[in-house]
């Protein structure tokens, strides 16, 4: 007679399905070390090798409002959740930071600051600057000209948020301030029917490009915009349905914008998924792709993010399963990592929000050996 010992299978799916080092091809990779700041990882943050080891290890007091980036100087700039914000809105908790920190790869904080209203991204100019998003209540005479969206979970008192984009320098002091509803008008920039009308367009991704336009994603009407810093206006718009729910644009060497693009409510799509797509923003036209072969087993709903590596190739960040890989420019993938760190979002409207383990991570960024002399 034989015997067995039965075992209880793994109820989270995307670990069960395997993580750590999925795949690599040494000859075709960057071969770079990936910054992740998995976002319940309770502060931790992780420098992974080209082998899937980690090279480095951050730990800091603040679970990540949003991720953290290598700076020039080779120290930590880092986006952690303010502990005291209040929550404005169902969901608030889940994606606002608010406390910034530059750490030494020793893990001493070197400098900070702190902006109880910021959420989503956050950038870190080259002259020390913070470029970054809050939140202020839109006046009701313009908010009563939000089109679009669902009225089903309508704050009690009707109270409208709205974007604004501030520049701070290293003494804290706002040096650059754009409000969103001074220079957008709510008729262009309609809210998708399905969501909600308190939080208008959520920017969830911000930039400067070479001739030093402040570049936008917006979240609730979809779209890339750049808008001149001087007079506020518009200069460029990648629209809907271009692009669908995107993330987190950047500018390449060529002038091109690399974005991931979510793919949620892709006009003519009964089958959504996500792509990774790089986009002339004077002529619309998409010069290159990434999405899955099998379009609908590549597909993030919400965060996300693309960076180019140095060797053409580009780094896909698929947010809500902590699956990061690399593709060249043909599409094939040659490293693929699944962060292995599982945790809940802490007790309140986060956890509410997006129950369960998870491993997600919004943004991440890959460095060359080079940039981490200290390694």
């Amino acid at each position: 007679m034989s015997t067995s010992t039965a075992s209880r299978a793994d109820q989270v799916t995307d670990r069960r399905r395997g993580t750590g080092l999925i795949a690599r091809d040494p000859e075709r990779s960057a071969n770079g070390f990936t910054l992740v700041a998995p976002q319940t990882a309770g502060g931790n943050v992780y420098l992974i090798a080209p082998d899937g080891g980690v090279a480095h290890q951050w730990t800091m007091p603040q679970r990540p409002g949003r991720h953290a980036v290598i700076l020039p100087n080779g120290n930590l700039g880092y986006n952690g959740n303010h502990p005291e914000t209040p929550n404005l809105y169902p969901a608030w908790e889940m994606w606002h930071g608010g406390v910034f920190s530059e750490v030494t790869p020793g893990g001493e904080i070197v400098w900070s600051h702190e902006d109880k209203r910021h959420h989503h991204d956050a950038q870190w100019l080259e002259n020390g600057d913070l470029l970054y998003t809050v939140v202020d209540v839109m006046p009701p005479e313009i908010a009563s000209r939000i089109v679009g969206g669902s009225h089903a979970h309508d704050l009690p008192d009707r109270k409208q948020y709205a974007d604004v984009i501030k520049r701070v320098d290293r003494s804290g002091k706002t040096v650059w301030e754009w409000k969103s509803w001074e220079h957008l008008d709510p008729a262009d920039y309609p809210i998708h029917p399905i969501f909600d009308r308190y939080h208008w367009p959520m920017i969830n991704g911000v930039g400067i490009t070479s001739t030093g336009l402040v570049m936008m994603s917006l979240r609730t009407t979809s779209g890339i915009v750049a808008v001149d810093p001087g007079s506020g206006d518009v200069v460029w718009r990648i629209p809907h349905p271009t692009v669908s729910q995107q993330h987190a644009p950047v500018q390449l060497a060529n002038g091109r914008i690399l974005i991931f693009d979510n793919g949620n409510l892709r006009l003519g799509v009964t089958s959504p998924h996500s792509r990774a797509v790089e986009i002339d923003p004077l002529t619309g036209k998409v010069e290159w792709e990434y999405a899955d072969p099998m379009r609908p087993r590549f597909f993030a709903p919400y965060m996300g993010s693309a960076d180019r590596l140095e060797n053409g190739n580009t780094l896909v960040n698929e947010a809500p399963f902590g699956r990061l890989f690399e593709v060249t420019p043909a599409g094939e993938v040659v490293w693929e990592y699944v962060i292995p760190y599982f945790a809940e979002y802490p007790a309140g409207a986060a956890r509410a929000y997006s129950p369960g383990l998870t491993n997600s991570v919004f943004r991440v960024n890959q460095y060359p050996r080079a940039r981490l002399p200290w390694l």
